[in-house]
């Protein structure tokens, strides 16, 4: 096993309903992200989960849910995960961040002469 090096894994967890400036929460950290130069970022929604409420919120076959759990996973150099930081403390206002440090075993490098 070969290990590239260290790095910082940025966790948010936030519901599909939290809006900033009318667009979903997730979507504008994957815009600021991809702005900020970060190695990628990518957004996973949950099928059930609770928060700080402690209500569950699921999904139903016939009935849709609101307020699903999504996460949002970034790992980067630890350097550029804490010049980020301020830009989530901005964004999220109910959610939780997180942050652990990871080996990447592996890291893949984008095509560059591909248009983002």
């Amino acid at each position: 096993m070969r290990v590239v090096g260290k790095a910082l894994r940025l966790s948010i967890f936030v519901g599909d309903g939290d809006t900033w400036h009318r667009e979903p929460v997730w979507r504008e950290i994957v815009r600021r992200a991809h702005a900020a130069g970060l190695a990628g970022a990518s957004v996973f929604r949950g099928m059930e989960g609770y928060g700080t409420t402690y209500r569950i919120h699921s999904r139903r076959f016939f009935a849709p849910s609101k307020d699903l759990p999504v996460a949002i996973i970034i790992v980067d150099a630890e350097d550029s995960i804490q010049r980020f930081l301020p830009q989530i403390d901005e964004i999220v206002t109910n959610g939780l961040v997180t942050l652990d440090p990871v080996d990447m075993l592996i890291r893949y490098a984008g095509n560059a002469d591909r248009a983002p």
